[in-house]
């Protein structure tokens, strides 16, 4: 036998299980595995020395109210299951939506307006002209309205 099997065995040995023959002729001629013995031998005495401590004289009430606690608990722990998804999926669904309203807030083109293929900002004079143009109905009513207030040179200095 070689070492390796030895030391399977050696937990046998130590308990004081009856050892066979080829495992006592191994230990004989090895003082690796007599020394690991030994100690093994030693942990074994050791252990039977350890006394378990004393549980708390509450120690059986406390985990009886504690299992109790936890029984009452369980009736609601499938809702808390269900209720953290459910609360997670809401939030990314709220969030997308106001993504998706901002977006839409954004674009400069609504449903019904015709899109120019180049958009130029207001201020230039193709802009300013662009807007007269999209606009020219609203500035006409302007003119009808100061018409009926009488002539523009009447109308009051504002300051």
């Amino acid at each position: 036998m070689n070492c390796n099997e030895i030391h399977e065995q050696l937990v046998d040995v130590a308990g004081g299980v009856e050892t066979p023959l080829e495992v006592q002729n191994h230990l004989h001629g090895c003082t690796a595995c007599t020394q690991a013995l030994e100690q093994m031998r030693k942990t074994m005495t050791l252990l039977d020395e350890w006394q378990a401590p004393e549980p708390s004289p509450y120690f059986d009430v406390r985990l009886q109210a504690r299992l109790r606690e936890e029984q009452r608990k369980g009736a609601a722990s499938w809702l808390d299951w269900f209720r953290k998804p459910a609360l997670g999926f809401a939030a990314v669904l709220l969030i997308a939506a106001g993504v998706g309203l901002y977006e839409y807030n954004e674009t400069p083109n609504r449903p019904g307006t015709p899109v120019s293929p180049v958009q130029i900002s207001r201020g230039t004079a193709v802009g300013d002209l662009q807007f007269l143009d999209k606009n020219s109905d609203i500035l006409q009513d302007f003119d009808a309205l100061d018409e009926l207030d009488g002539t523009v040179e009447n109308a009051p200095e504002m300051n």
